[in-house]
């Protein structure tokens, strides 16, 4: 479900001290990622394609497929909006699965097929969104969205299954300079999302602000939201973003949250904006 009405938050209400760098083009950060997950699955080889992934019922084929039939679909949102209007009124027939239903029926073609959908789509989609004017309302299954919040969405959703692909073939990704790139991007979508968190799951959001600081990899922190919030989260961006993804239990982080708006934050953040997902087990990825 993470395709499902992602990135719907324009604003950016935060702080940050990264100093601008090749990481923000967010172009060249997805295309950078993408084409790492590429060589993974390429690299691993036809062995592995039907491999079980740590997502429930989704195997390494599927979690491809699952981007390749949402990148195709944005493409049409970006450049045939009444042909997506088509696509929207199937889905509000099946809101829950008809996500699932259209990858699981690019995954039933074969790997050759779904790689070569996939390469196709995604390069498809990159161009429309260079293409696209940066002020466009880009219509989605939610609100529309410009542009930027698009591929910021594009950038959060490979990178969340291409973990999954990595995890279930057993290469770590920690230090990996395409996914290391994406990671300020997930973390400023998952900051970006807490207030819709508490909508998705029925709870009213707090007023208060939060304050969260994560540090990269090199050491350098990433910092959102008021400096002098009573509310903190501190912690590796990796954890975060893992969170945030719902890639990880809350409690095999290393993350630490003062107050309890900021622990109960934790406990429903959600990079994407569809139904909440059921996560993952404690010690499933400790």
């Amino acid at each position: 479900m993470l395709a499902l009405f992602e990135a719907r938050w324009e604003s950016d209400a935060m702080q940050t001290n990264i100093r601008p760098s090749a990481t923000e083009d967010l172009h060249a950060v997805l295309a950078a990622l993408s084409a790492r997950l590429d060589d993974l699955v390429e690299t691993a080889g036809p062995d592995v394609w039907h491999l079980d992934t740590p997502a429930v019922g989704w195997d390494v084929g599927m979690q491809i497929a699952h981007l390749a039939w949402t990148d195709e679909v944005s493409v049409t949102a970006i450049t045939d909006p009444d042909d997506f209007q088509g696509v929207v009124e199937t889905a509000m027939a099946d809101p829950t699965g008809f996500v699932d239903a259209g990858a699981a029926e690019i995954a039933a073609t074969g790997r050759d097929e779904v790689l070569a959908r996939w390469r196709l789509a995604r390069g498809e989609l990159a161009d429309a969104l260079k293409a696209a004017d940066p002020g466009d309302q880009v219509p989605w299954f939610g609100p529309p969205m410009r542009p930027k919040s698009m591929t910021t969405a594009r950038i959060m959703e490979t990178w969340a299954h291409g973990i999954d692909v990595a995890d279930a073939v057993g290469i770590p990704l920690d230090s990996d300079p395409a996914f290391i790139a994406a990671l300020p991007h997930v973390a400023r979508l998952g900051f970006k999302t807490r207030g819709f968190a508490y909508l998705m799951n029925g709870l009213e959001a707090p007023s208060s602000e939060v304050h969260l600081a994560l540090t990269l990899p090199d050491g350098t922190v990433l910092e959102f939201g008021p400096a002098d919030a009573e509310q903190r989260v501190t912690g590796p961006v990796l954890d975060f973003c893992l969170l945030v993804t719902q890639r990880v239990h809350r409690a095999d982080t290393a993350l630490e949250a003062v107050g309890e708006d900021a622990e109960e934050w934790l406990r429903i953040a959600q990079a994407f904006a569809g139904l909440p997902g059921g996560g993952r087990e404690e010690g499933a990825r400790a």
